[in-house]
């Protein structure tokens, strides 16, 4: 039989740099597409524990001011964050911190949006160049705020917050420049995606917009009903 350290070596991809979740991941509730034709497996044999965890800090972008003077800082949600979603409760309660919807958008590089483990918990999974260009939203968030959705995406063990370009579909930020932000028409978000997976999840159907009501029937169940 393997031990842990065989185990771990054998099994699972090799971590890359960062960025808690309970599973999450964005808005508009819209069907959810897949790309796989098999069916997808309901979880995963291997335990959070078994994955190795990374110690390197989440990158730092530059935060903007808001009229308070408080620094904001762009995110990119795909899953349960979203509007609609399982988890969204949490974007709009204020003893989390403040989040201002500014827009929607995708990302300008494909990934694989897959479902899985046994709470149905979408993962963005760090693999650029494959996938689709996912759906999203984005919001400002202030520093209390982000640091409480470190703890909720268990970054960086289950998710590592990193920086990607988001390509802006459609803006209604009202307290910056919008017409700047369309004249650019990509900006820099965090961004919770992982490298922490079992290869055979890039076997999984790739989403490239999630929604947890979607025809897939995988519904997230959150992290108390497991």
């Amino acid at each position: 039989m393997l031990n842990m350290e065989e185990f771990v070596e054998q099994k699972l991809l090799p971590i890359s740099k960062p960025g808690h979740q309970r599973g999450s991941g964005i808005g508009r509730s819209s069907r959810s597409s897949g790309s796989r034709p098999n069916q997808r497996s309901q979880g995963s044999s291997v335990s959070r524990r078994d994955i190795v965890r990374t110690s390197d800090q989440p990158p730092n972008l530059i935060p903007s001011i808001d009229s308070g003077g408080k620094k904001l800082h762009d995110i990119f949600v795909y899953g349960t964050l979203k509007k609609g979603q399982p988890n969204y409760h949490v974007m709009t309660d204020p003893n989390n911190g403040k989040a201002v919807f500014k827009g929607i958008g995708r990302t300008t590089d494909k990934y694989p949006l897959v479902i899985a483990e046994k709470g149905n918990i979408p993962f963005l999974l760090n693999v650029p160049g494959t996938g689709h260009h996912i759906a999203g939203e984005i919001y400002s968030v202030d520093d209390q705020m982000l640091q409480f959705l470190d703890e909720f995406e268990s970054c960086p063990d289950m998710y590592q917050r990193t920086i990607k370009r988001i390509e802006i579909l459609e803006w209604r930020g009202k307290d910056d420049s919008p017409e700047g932000r369309a004249a650019a028409n990509t900006t820099e978000c965090f961004v919770y995606s992982t490298t922490s997976y079992p290869p055979e999840w890039l076997n999984l159907p790739y989403l490239d917009c999630y929604d947890s009501y979607g025809t897939h029937g995988l519904h997230y169940i959150n992290h108390r009903d497991r």
